[in-house]
């Protein structure tokens, strides 16, 4: 298997991105990279592990054309655009976006209507921009301000502080991230029902389908399973 460093599969992730991407005393972990991990040992290759430092994530998928990476793995959604410039495997999971609110500041929120008059937070490049877009356009939120991809604890920090009014993520990270801060709480799914996927550069068909095969037999023998409900809990999503 050809890949751009001999015996190793290299893969670049946005971090954070709990409990997908994470960097745990200088050790990246999640799911996303456990997965890859496994599937670096069927394909008998060692896995290595970048950090994307960019502050839009879609600026990402560059990496696959100038060979910086062999895939890129971030909970990725699945869009047409990025489909575009990128080869995708089968999706591996499901998701919604999640909305988090100041529970203390705005105890009444329970629906989209509630947002009127709050200001959204969201990550440049990150797929919560078109739910915001959305929300933006039907009036049920008053602005959106736009911070770095690894600025998202500054955007709940923000939400702390009363500074904007919801942080819309994909909904197993926000969720994650809103359950370490005691103010914060995950109020409602936007049914966005995104598809996740690994991304690869348009001629590698060969690796994308290595990955896939292995990614199967990762199902077939219990350990992708496993791997879900230490990370994302028991069944569902994937």
């Amino acid at each position: 298997m050809r890949t751009v460093v001999a015996g190793t599969l290299t893969v670049l992730s946005a971090y954070p991105d709990p409990p997908f991407d994470v960097m745990k005393d200088g050790v990246a972990t999640g799911f996303d990279i456990e997965l890859m991990r496994a599937v670096a040992g069927r394909l008998s290759l060692q896995l290595r592990a970048l950090p994307y430092t960019g502050e839009d994530f879609n600026g990402i998928f560059a990496a696959l054309a100038d060979g910086t990476c062999d895939a890129v793995i971030s909970g990725t959604t699945i869009t047409p655009e990025r489909a575009a410039i990128a080869r995708f495997s089968k999706p591996y999971l499901e998701f919604n976006q999640g909305i988090a609110v100041n529970r203390r500041r705005t105890p009444h929120v329970v629906a989209p209507a509630d947002l009127r008059g709050l200001t959204a937070g969201i990550q440049k490049g990150n797929t919560s921009d078109i739910v915001a877009r959305r929300l933006l356009a039907h009036g049920d939120i008053a602005a959106i301000r736009y911070y770095p991809y690894h600025g998202i604890g500054s955007a709940l920090d923000d939400l702390e502080a009363g500074r904007i009014g919801l942080v819309i993520k994909l909904f197993p990270v926000i969720s994650f991230l809103a359950g370490e801060r005691n103010d914060l709480a995950v109020v409602m799914q936007v049914p966005t029902h995104e598809r996740l996927g690994i991304a690869y550069a348009p001629a590698r068909a060969d690796l994308c389908e290595a990955v896939d095969a292995a990614i199967d037999e990762l199902r077939a023998s219990g350990a992708f399973a496993e791997l879900h409900a230490a990370w994302l809990g028991p069944a569902g999503g994937g």
